[in-house]
């Protein structure tokens, strides 16, 4: 398909538009989450396993729905992602006015189940960008997920000065603002004329008997798993080490989380296009991971804000330069017939680590102490830049003149 380079930015604004709403929402509850679970009488272990059920659900329900987008359009998983996810945080904010675990618990778990929102985005990028400037337009997706992580967070710790339910509930009413400009400005990028035309749904195997690069195809999953596994300590256990070493509270770590998210934005919304051309998307996924390697290590040993803070601009920065290029290298590794498909297994790589890692990372904090899951999580990732570096024989994102 070769787009109207209108149509193609007028998709790529409502793409940004759609992430950076939904990840605001995302931001705005994310980092209150453990204050959430202690305030209901729950544990570090509660917190993991809470993040646990929303990435569960996530794994299983992920590539069902990139089988839908690959059948039945883009637009559609995107719409339901979005509604399911107003209600989830309907749910949530209902939960926190009530202190009601359980039902904290049912709505993650129901925002977990329909979040085929990202891939499905990503998914209808790749429909119709050429493969060397997938970077760049994963870049500026990615730039809307940092921007809604530098807002999100921010919003969140002053709202919740005015009430615990007030986040989820703003968080909520984002999640149907974007449903609204997706229901009336989204073009469908997958038409029918591409899609597949069989009664019976492709297998997850399939992805693999098709791909142009079944290898590269499946050090890609692992490279989804390892780097997720390892993004997951920062969510569990940032808070709750935060807390316990420097006393801060709802808005200074909201502040962290925003300083995240606003350097994901600077290295995805200009940067990562012309590193990805100059170094090659490989070389640069390693040198991210070793960042975030770096990262995590120092916050093991910060007991004082500044070195702390030092230590999460190194994993903002890892993360900043590693999530757009795995994006960018798996839709490489694709059959354009089953591109969602694949996209959605990708990501359910990175939601088996997130139902893993949020458990593992609350349990090494309760027993093993804060720096436990810090620790864990640099070794991870020093084994994906090892990984990473298998890639460079398999010809995917060299560097180009």
């Amino acid at each position: 398909m070769v787009p109207d380079p209108r149509m193609l930015r007028r998709l790529e604004a409502l793409v940004f538009m759609t992430v950076f709403l939904d990840l605001v929402g995302f931001g705005i509850v994310i980092p209150l989450l453990p204050f959430y679970v202690q305030s209901m009488g729950g544990s570090e272990l509660t917190v993991g396993v809470l993040l646990g059920c929303f990435s569960f659900t996530q794994l299983l329900a992920t590539p069902i729905l990139g089988r839908i987008s690959d059948r039945y359009g883009r637009r559609p998983v995107i719409l339901l992602s979005l509604a399911a996810n107003a209600l989830a945080m309907g749910l949530f904010s209902l939960a926190s006015y009530q202190q009601l675990l359980p039902l904290l618990f049912f709505s993650r778990i129901l925002a977990g189940a329909t979040s085929g929102n990202i891939s499905a985005c990503q998914a209808s990028l790749a429909d119709v960008t050429p493969s060397e400037n997938r970077a760049r337009a994963m870049g500026r997706l990615g730039a809307g997920i940092g921007l809604g992580l530098v807002l999100g967070p921010v919003i969140g710790g002053q709202l919740s000065e005015r009430g615990a339910w007030l986040p989820p509930l703003a968080a909520g009413a984002l999640a149907l603002l974007g449903t609204l400009g997706v229901l009336l400005g989204m073009p469908e990028t997958h038409p029918p004329s591409t899609r597949s035309t069989s009664a019976k749904q492709p297998s997850r195997l399939s992805i693999f008997q098709h791909s142009p690069r079944p290898r590269a195809l499946k050090l890609m999953l692992l490279l989804y798993f390892l780097v997720f596994l390892a993004m997951t300590a920062l969510q569990v256990a940032f808070a709750l080490l935060a807390q316990e070493r420097l006393h801060w509270d709802a808005k200074e770590v909201g502040y962290i989380f925003a300083l995240v998210g606003g350097l994901g934005l600077i290295i995805q919304g200009g940067l990562i296009g012309p590193l990805s051309k100059a170094v090659g998307e490989v070389r640069l996924l390693i040198l991210g991971t070793l960042l975030l390697s770096a990262g995590m290590l120092c916050v093991s040993f910060a007991t004082h804000p500044l070195p702390l803070i030092g230590s999460v601009v190194l994993i903002g920065t890892g993360l900043g330069l590693t999530q757009p290029l795995l994006s960018s290298l798996a839709s490489q590794t694709a059959n354009p017939s089953l591109l969602g498909l694949t996209l959605g297994v990708a990501q359910s790589s990175g939601g088996l680590a997130r139902s893993i890692g949020p458990p593992a990372s609350g349990a090494l904090y309760k027993f093993l102490g804060a720096s436990a899951p810090f620790t864990t999580g640099a070794l991870i990732a020093l084994g994906a830049a090892a990984l990473a570096s298998l890639l460079i024989r398999e010809g995917l994102g060299k560097p180009r003149d």
